[in-house]
């Protein structure tokens, strides 16, 4: 069963890259690329698998690809 984690994420950031946990529960991604053609996307599912010590193919985006606020699944 994976881990679901919800996201909102700053691209073009200069604190980048950093995860914060929001009051909810929540973690704010931090991440120096671009939100074009997904590199911010990319860049916000290797931060998580270093965050979370798991390889990036453990990470999946499954919701909010066009948004700033994101769905992550995380397998264990």
């Amino acid at each position: 069963m994976p881990t679901v984690v919800r996201a909102t994420i700053k691209p073009n950031s200069k604190k980048g890259p950093l995860v914060e946990t929001l009051p909810d529960g929540t973690l704010q991604l931090y991440v120096r690329a671009p939100a074009v053609e997904g590199k911010a996307n990319r860049a916000a599912c290797e931060l998580l698998a270093a965050h979370y010590g798991v390889p990036k193919s453990a990470v999946r985006l499954t919701a909010g690809a066009t948004s700033r606020f994101k769905r992550f699944d995380i397998d264990d």
